[in-house]
């Protein structure tokens, strides 16, 4: 989000843009996706700003030459050795940046993640981080493409709420002041997780749902700013402007704020009864259609607001309650947790995901039970696998992790995506990402002309060392009607 104070819109007219909505990609999974197959989602999905929590190098790899902005960070594990050595950052920069652009379109570096609350004793050295950071980007002359910053949790910000009164707690103005003026004069932004669900339990029942989830209000349950007049419909905004406000009462009324993380959770243990699908659904196709209408906020309506979805995938590795465990919008097979209220902000996630699933072979399945399952599929399955013979589109790559997928599609495309028809006793997976690749267009594919829509080929690669055995030999294989007892897609999809 970027929004500020009364009288200094004219500080801000570099902001002038769209804005934009990005995802955060998390990486707590148990079967975690391939980067080429997250870059393969993100481009189905139409999503072009990413933030990735460290700087991992195959993903980087899989982003170049996408065009999609990346924010790269600094993990809060290697925060110490980077604030207290110049030469550490460069080699940072050097290993995690330099290395990777152009062709990954690197546009912010995020240093740590929540320092001053979840790493108090870093913080000393928080702004000599970003300063070593920075100065290495200079040195490669990439400061002005690439910004510096670090995210902060709402919970620095105390008395929120009227938003005219609110300031950032006194103990951290030791940081905040540098911080501060370290953005301000590299022309960076304040990076602020806004977490409404959090403000919402929090709140002893003060805060109504409606208010938390972007609900319309009848203007008498609308909260009013009494110093301002100024009406807020939605925590969001009212969080936003609020931290505007600290930072004015620290005499900074010049720097935007960017939102790298905000969402709610689809589902919670006993203790959370509104971590529940419909309101993860309303609060993110909420917070889209603000984002992308440009609303801004009541202290400065119009101006962008840019906002970080928390997240891309479910993490179930993740530690903790239920809830934290369930932020994402898609599981790890790229099916979306529920169906997003989009209509009329198709910039952003495609709106025909339900007629887009493809059946694949699953990472690491048996190649013994891949073959049976072609077998079965190309046999009493009734699958047309001729485009698998040697010499015809689909015979390459030739092993049978790919010719199953294309088996596997087939059989599910014929039977009309019909519940239980992509298992093949449990080596086949569904998806969203068309695995389509070069003139191998697979059945239920958007892709004409050569040209694949959704992005990056989700085949195995001619890597693959697992070879099939030659396509014209099916068999007889030995499935039974049990191919069609499988998982029951419960999970809805984008419209």
């Amino acid at each position: 989000m970027f929004h500020l104070i009364v009288g200094i819109s004219s500080f801000f007219s570099f902001l002038d843009i769209d804005a934009y909505i990005g995802v955060n990609i998390g990486t707590d999974l148990s079967d975690m996706p391939t980067p080429t197959e997250v870059v393969a989602l993100l481009k189905a999905q139409r999503i072009r700003h990413v933030r990735l929590y460290d700087a991992d190098q195959a993903m980087l790899l899989a982003l170049a030459k996408t065009g999609i902005q990346v924010t790269v960070s600094v993990p809060n594990d290697q925060l110490l050795g980077i604030g207290q050595s110049n030469a550490t950052a460069a080699n940072w920069v050097a290993r995690n940046i330099v290395a990777h652009v152009p062709a990954a379109n690197i546009t912010a570096i995020a240093v740590g993640s929540e320092v001053l609350t979840a790493l108090p004793n870093a913080a000393p050295i928080l702004v000599s981080a970003l300063k070593f950071i920075d100065s290495a980007l200079v040195a490669s002359n990439l400061d002005d493409q690439i910004k510096v910053s670090t995210p902060h949790s709402s919970s620095i910000i105390l008395d929120s709420f009227p938003p005219s009164q609110a300031f950032f707690n006194r103990s951290w103005d030791p940081v905040m002041v540098p911080l501060l003026k370290f953005l301000q004069s590299t022309g960076s932004y304040l990076m602020l997780n806004v977490y409404p669900y959090y403000d919402y339990m929090q709140s002893n029942g003060k805060i109504p749902l409606d208010y938390a989830l972007f609900r319309p209000l009848p203007p008498n349950k609308e909260a009013v700013d009494a110093n301002t007049l100024l009406h807020y419909t939605n925590v969001f905004d009212a969080v936003v402007d609020a931290a505007y406000f600290a930072m004015s009462y620290l005499n900074f009324t010049n720097i935007p704020i960017v939102v790298t993380e905000s969402g709610w959770p689809s589902k919670g243990d006993s203790s959370e009864p509104d971590a529940i699908v419909d309101n993860a659904n309303t609060y993110n196709s909420n917070l889209i259609k603000h984002v992308l209408n440009n609303t801004g906020t009541p202290k400065h309506p119009g101006i962008a607001v840019s906002t970080y979805i928390y997240e891309l995938y479910n993490e179930d590795l993740r530690p903790g309650s239920d809830s934290e465990k369930n932020w994402g919008l898609f599981d790890a097979n790229g099916i979306p947790v529920y169906t997003l209220h989009l209509t009329g902000a198709d910039t952003v996630f495609a709106n025909d995901t339900t007629n887009k699933t493809f059946c694949i072979a699953k990472r690491g399945a048996d190649p013994k039970m891949l073959q049976a399952a072609l077998d079965w599929a190309c046999g009493p399955g009734k699958v047309d696998c001729s485009p698998l013979l040697m010499g015809h589109p689909c015979y390459e790559p030739n092993n049978v992790a790919s010719h199953s997928t294309y088996a596997f599609n087939a059989y599910y495309q014929r039977m009309a995506k019909s519940p239980g028809t992509c298992d093949f006793k449990g080596v086949a997976t569904i998806t969203t990402s068309d695995p389509s690749h070069g003139s191998c267009i697979f059945p239920g594919s958007s892709r004409k002309n050569g040209t694949l829509i959704n992005g990056t080929s989700l085949a195995p690669s001619s890597n693959d060392t697992s070879s099939a055995r030659p396509p014209q030999s099916y068999g007889t294989g030995s499935f039974t009607t049990s191919v069609m007892i499988g998982v029951l897609l419960t999970g809805a999809v984008f419209l």
